[in-house]
């Protein structure tokens, strides 16, 4: 059995929540500079890894010293896709850990069966994670709602109360919810007797001083940060900074965008771009140029970078 990295963490553990077409490498490396300890990839899926596994395998990649721990992600609702997935992300990838999307309510994921959908399968659900436990010699960790349709988090940690899964992550919201709406905060001490693992939170933390007080209402041993690193990887360890940090952080996120993935990584920027902008003054003008770009030096040119 590999090590498993989540008992070695300082408490409380902060870690940047999976999050498709966004925590990607570029991201990763950054939220890891400003205070992430550890990184999830972006969602991946196990049946494209089962049938096709190369592009896959591209969008998985890691930089092994500057992202580490990270966990991979994987989604889906065939327990012989997830095996093979397993093995191929161990051997091809090599991460610090797997984790299991329970979570996901996007329709075009739940639709499949997959994400949140599969939370409300318990026979399937347990036969997913025991698929990967069996071909992987890595910490393997699950991500869950706090209800999805009939079945609760309480409910779908007794079913699996034996299996050796080694961190939680809770989204503190419904699968009705989505990704707005009051955090049951609660639901960590719910889960604390079916579950001896780590226990993160996600949910509801748009800037720092929410995770203090996410912590101190819920009691979990670290939290789970999403959408609130949306144009600011800083949310780990403290305030936005000044403009001029702003700017000069979204600048390197952009040449660190453009030398991984090439030009197609200045158009992927762009959504970032807005995100870091968009608590200026004037930010819709800026948001307005910023969505243009296709290169570096325009990106330069509209933030009036300085070297």
């Amino acid at each position: 059995m590999a090590k498993n990295f989540w008992q070695k963490l300082k408490r409380p553990i902060l870690a940047l929540a999976p999050m498709a077409g966004v925590s990607d490498s570029a991201f990763r490396q950054l939220c890891a500079e400003n205070g992430a300890q550890v990184l999830y990839s972006e969602m991946a899926s196990a049946a494209a890894l089962f049938y096709n596994p190369q592009e896959t395998l591209e969008l998985l990649k890691f930089n092994a010293k500057k992202e580490r721990p990270y966990v991979v992600q994987l989604f889906g609702s065939a327990p012989e896709h997830f095996a093979a997935a397993a093995q191929i992300v161990t051997k091809k990838i090599k991460p610090d850990g797997i984790d299991i999307n329970f979570g996901c309510p996007v329709k075009k994921v739940t639709k499949t069966g997959a994400g949140a959908a599969l939370m409300q399968d318990l026979k399937k659900s347990r036969a997913v994670i025991e698929a990967v436990l069996a071909n992987t010699n890595l910490p393997v960790s699950i991500k869950i709602r706090t209800h999805s349709g009939k079945i609760s988090a309480v409910n779908f940690l007794k079913n699996i109360s034996d299996l050796k899964i080694t961190a939680l992550m809770i989204h503190g919201r419904t699968l009705n919810q989505g990704f707005s709406g009051a955090i049951d905060y609660d639901i960590v001490k719910k889960a604390r007797p079916y579950f001896s693992g780590i226990i993160l939170l996600n949910g509801g933390i748009n800037k720092h001083e929410d995770i203090a007080m996410t912590l101190k209402k819920s009691g979990a041993d670290g939290v789970g940060i999403a959408r609130g690193a949306y144009g600011n990887p800083w949310i780990f360890k403290g305030d936005k900074p000044d403009v001029k940090i702003i700017f000069k952080t979204a600048i390197k996120h952009a040449a660190l965008m453009q030398k991984l993935k090439g030009a197609a990584g200045i158009l992927e920027m762009r959504k970032h771009l807005c995100w870091y902008v968009n608590s200026f003054a004037g930010a819709a003008a800026l948001r307005a140029e910023l969505v243009k770009v296709e290169t570096l030096a325009q990106i330069k040119k509209i933030l009036k970078y300085k070297n």
